[in-house]
Parts: C-alpha cells; sequence; structure tokens
C-alpha cells in the first residue's frame, strides 16, 4: 500500500505513443544545440550568441530547414559551424531511422492482415530486424555523403585555387548538408560564385534528390532494379510524382526567370540552363540557391510556394506533406471527376483510411501556414508575398531564406521555430497516429447527403 502512490506519477509520465519518442528526441536536440552555440567558442566576435539567436539557428539545423537570421559563414566560427553540422547529421539520420521504425510499429499494430501487407510494400521482416534495418540505413546515408563530399572536395581543391584543408571543410560541409537537405552554406555569399560550375550545382542537386527519395524507395531501387514492376505502390508513387515535380519546377521557373536580369537573365546561355535547372530543383527539398529569391519575380515565388509544399518523399530528410500525400490528394480528385467509386493507382486500390489520412495531413498543414502567414503580417512589416514565403519555408523545412529572415521580430521567428518544428515531425507522427488509432466499428449510420459545392 505505501508503494502505491509512488509508482502513480512514474506511469504518467512514461511516452504512452511511439511517435513521442521521435518528438522529445528532436526537441531534446534543438536544447542541446542551443547551448552548444551559446558558447562563446562557438562565435566569431566577442561572447556567446545571444540565447534567441542560438536557439533559432539550433531548431533550423536539428530539423533540416536551413534559415538562418545569422550569415551562417561570418558569424558562427569553424566551432560553431561544425556544432550546426553536427546537428543536421544527426537530425538526418534521426528522422530516417525514427521514420522506418515507426513504419515497423504501424506494422506490428494494424492487425494481421494489415502487417501482410505492409512488410509486402516496405519488405521488412519484423521488428527483430530493427538492427539490420538501421545499420542499413546509416550506411546507406554515409556511403553516399562520402561520395558527395570526395566530388565537392576535389572540384574546389583543383578549380577553385583553395587549400586542401578549406577544400575539405567546404566539401565536407556541403556533402552532409545536400544530402540531408539542410540548404545551409559556410561559403560568404553563398554558392553564387558557382553558377556555371557544373560539377559543383549538379552533384549537389543530385545529392538533395537521393536524400529526399527516402531510404523505402531505395531499397526497393537496390533489391529489385530490373523489375520495376515489383516495386512497392510508395516507391512508384514517389518517383513517378518526384519526376513530375522536378521537371514542372524546372521547366517552369527557368522560363520564369530566362528574362530576369536579376536572376537568370544576367548569365550566358548555358550557365543560364545550368542555373535554372539548380533553382528548379531546389525549393521542394533543399535551401541552396545560386540566385536571390528576393530578386525572383512574383510568379516564381508562388510556384516556389507550391514545390516546398509538397515537398520530398516520406521516410526521407525532406518536408512539406510528401510526395505521396500530394499524388493521393490529386488521385482522389481524379477518381471522383471520373465518377470511380475506388482510388487507384499502379493497378493497386488505396483504402479509404489512407486516402483521409492525407487529406487530414493537408489540411492541417495548410491551416499551419495560414495561420503562420497571418501572425508574421500582423507583427512584421511584410508583404503577404513576403510572409507567406518565409512561413513555407519553414513548414517544408527547405529553407529557402530571404533577406527578411533576419529582421523578423520576436514573434516572428517563434513562428518560423514552431513551423520548422512542426513540418518536421509533425506529418510523420499526425499520420503514425493517424494509422494506429483506426478502429473497425460494429455498426454505421444511415446515409444522408449534405449539398456540396
Amino acid at each position: 500500500m505505501a508503494f502505491g502512490p509512488a509508482r502513480a506519477p512514474a506511469r504518467s509520465l512514461r511516452f504512452r505513443h511511439p511517435a513521442q519518442f521521435v518528438v522529445g528526441g528532436f526537441a531534446g536536440l534543438v536544447l542541446i544545440g542551443t547551448g552548444l552555440l551559446s558558447l562563446p567558442v562557438a562565435t566569431t566576435g566577442p561572447g556567446g550568441a545571444p540565447l534567441g539567436t542560438a536557439f533559432f539557428s539550433a531548431a533550423a539545423s536539428a530539423t533540416l530547414t536551413g534559415i538562418s537570421v545569422v550569415d551562417v559563414a561570418t558569424y558562427w566560427s569553424p566551432t560553431g559551424q561544425a556544432i550546426i553540422l553536427g546537428l543536421f547529421q544527426v537530425g538526418g539520420l534521426g528522422i530516417v531511422t525514427s521514420a522506418s521504425l515507426l513504419f515497423l510499429v504501424v506494422a506490428r499494430r494494424v492487425g494481421l492482415r494489415g502487417r501482410m501487407v505492409a512488410q509486402a510494400e516496405t519488405r521488412t521482416l519484423d521488428l527483430g530486424g530493427m538492427r539490420r534495418l538501421i545499420i542499413g540505413i546509416i550506411s546507406f546515408t554515409l556511403a553516399f555523403q562520402a561520395i558527395t563530399v570526395l566530388v565537392l572536395t576535389a572540384r574546389l581543391w583543383l578549380g577553385t585555387g583553395r587549400s586542401l584543408a578549406t577544400s575539405a571543410w567546404e566539401g565536407t560541409f556541403h556533402g552532409v548538408a545536400a544530402v540531408n537537405n539542410a540548404g545551409i552554406t559556410i561559403i560568404p555569399g553563398g554558392l553564387a560564385e558557382f553558377g556555371g560550375d557544373g560539377w559543383i550545382l549538379v552533384t549537389i542537386a543530385l545529392a538533395v534528390i537521393v536524400g529526399g527519395l527516402g531510404f523505402p524507395v531505395w531499397l526497393d531501387l537496390w533489391r529489385l532494379p530490373r523489375s520495376p514492376g515489383r516495386w512497392s505502390l510508395h516507391a512508384k508513387l514517389t518517383l513517378a510524382t518526384t519526376a513530375a515535380l522536378l521537371a514542372f519546377g524546372v521547366i517552369t521557373l527557368t522560363a520564369m526567370e530566362w528574362s530576369n536580369d536579376e536572376t537568370l537573365g544576367a548569365l550566358d546561355t548555358p550557365d543560364r540552363l545550368l542555373a535554372g535547372f539548380f533553382t528548379g530543383v531546389m525549393p521542394r527539398t533543399a535551401g541552396f540557391s545560386v540566385v536571390d529569391s528576393a530578386d525572383m519575380r512574383q510568379d516564381s515565388l508562388l510556384v516556389t510556394d507550391m514545390l516546398m509544399f509538397a515537398g520530398g518523399g516520406s521516410g526521407s530528410v525532406a518536408g512539406g506533406i510528401k510526395v505521396t500525400t500530394f499524388a493521393l490528394l490529386f488521385l482522389v480528385v481524379w477518381a471522383e471527376i471520373r465518377g470511380e467509386p475506388d482510388v487507384n493507382a499502379f493497378g493497386r486500390r488505396i483504402p479509404q483510411a489512407v486516402q483521409r489520412q492525407a487529406l487530414t495531413i493537408a489540411v492541417i498543414a495548410v491551416n499551419a501556414v495560414v495561420i503562420g502567414t497571418l501572425v508574421v503580417i500582423s507583427s512584421n512589416d511584410l508583404s503577404l508575398s513576403q510572409a507567406l514565403f518565409e512561413c513555407m519555408a519553414a513548414f517544408s523545412t527547405a529553407g529557402i531564406g530571404t533577406e527578411t529572415t533576419a529582421g523578423l521580430d520576436g514573434l516572428g521567428r517563434a513562428v518560423l521555430i514552431v513551423l520548422m518544428f512542426l513540418g518536421r515531425v509533425g506529418p510523420l507522427t499526425l499520420a503514425v497516429a493517424l494509422v494506429l488509432r483506426e478502429r473497425e466499428r460494429l455498426y454505421s449510420n444511415p446515409d444522408e447527403r449534405p449539398l456540396v459545392g
């Protein structure tokens, strides 16, 4: 009897949902990063960074967003830059491993039939394979990072006149950031000096695409490289939608900015095409840029907002609502227009529960961005386009910063921090929570159709 009351608080402090580990882990990572970036050794100037600056930078790095209220290249010392690299490396590995493990938990909780389907789709066996899965994810990520780092280091050393030490550091930082879709640069002036360098821009763009697809997709490609018909529906949807969005982004943004003398118009034709390709790839997943987004046309900014909102692949380091969610929304609309009773893709029927989950994630995301934009506009002297761009970049964790980011007041920065955190862990934890809450009802209410439209 005496020990009864003492055990109750312990139970109340436990994580009652597996997705809470993801939220708690990222929150802890942000707090640790804030403490480290507050140290005097982390900055180039005297004294440590203000708490607000350290907290914002830690949140942007851990969530792989990349937007910043200071110049990373000049404000942070090499030690501070190394801390930032560590934050987005841990954040990147954390999101892909936690996503895969949560999907395994889901597969164990949705019943035997659902579990068999999940195993067939993800090619995973059971929770006993966790250790092998984690090792595979980390090895895959580090291998791609190593290739990217080697190419960037060699090009910076041999092609720009930098010392080997400087080339190795900059190549390592940008290679890890590219695969993790972090979009943070430590080069003064950003990547503008490489506007015509295909080795640098194409390498970074390909690394961003690789990181944005997600480990489940690459697992299918690795195991069944010559049998696309046997790929999971997730892999097919991700690859098809990613290809469509990449083509749309590259063609549209290149065409819109072609004659803009402030961006692509100032380059010759080959460099203009290269910079247009790079500019079209970055909005969906990463924040690297060779042109200043503040100089882009309004229609280009709107297209960029759309691409950022779609994001990358589920279970990847990319942000946004994810391309599978984006694709499902269009499939639902297309089926409704055609009067089809079921939503189908690649010869498979999409369950209604998955359709509702996609709609729920999209609606919550839209409302989060709209509310955030409203708050930022009310507290800062920004136009609707500027405020929307800032909030969309934060929620999508694309991290395409503008000159207005550093000028935001405390409330505006707080809104961006919330959106960054929500955009990183929100869609994942929400998706898992929705799946785990599925239950069957033994009865249904009578049908009655309300008027719509």
